[in-house]
């Protein structure tokens, strides 16, 4: 029996969360009105110059609902997925 190879996929690169909002997963940007999803966040983000602009925003709830009803609108590198459109 032969074996079949493997087929490898690359995964998705995604960038570390960011040890002040370790505890939130969507993150907007009050400077672009655009919010993130740090679960799925990749470099094309920015969410490293993000957080040390510090005009970063958690939202309560932590929500793309609670975002839109904010005005921000979804990331497009990382809330694609997400249906927070």
């Amino acid at each position: 029996m032969r074996e079949h190879p493997l087929v490898c996929f690359p995964s998705k690169v995604t960038v570390a969360r960011p040890a002040r909002f370790a505890s939130v997963r969507w993150l907007g940007d009050k400077r672009t009105m655009v919010v993130h999803d740090l679960d799925a966040a990749v470099p094309g983000c920015g969410i490293d110059q993000l957080v040390a602009s510090l005009r970063a925003a958690s939202f309560g709830p932590d929500s793309p609902v609670e975002a839109r009803n904010r005005g921000y609108r979804p990331c497009r590198h990382c809330c694609r997925h997400c249906g927070a459109r």
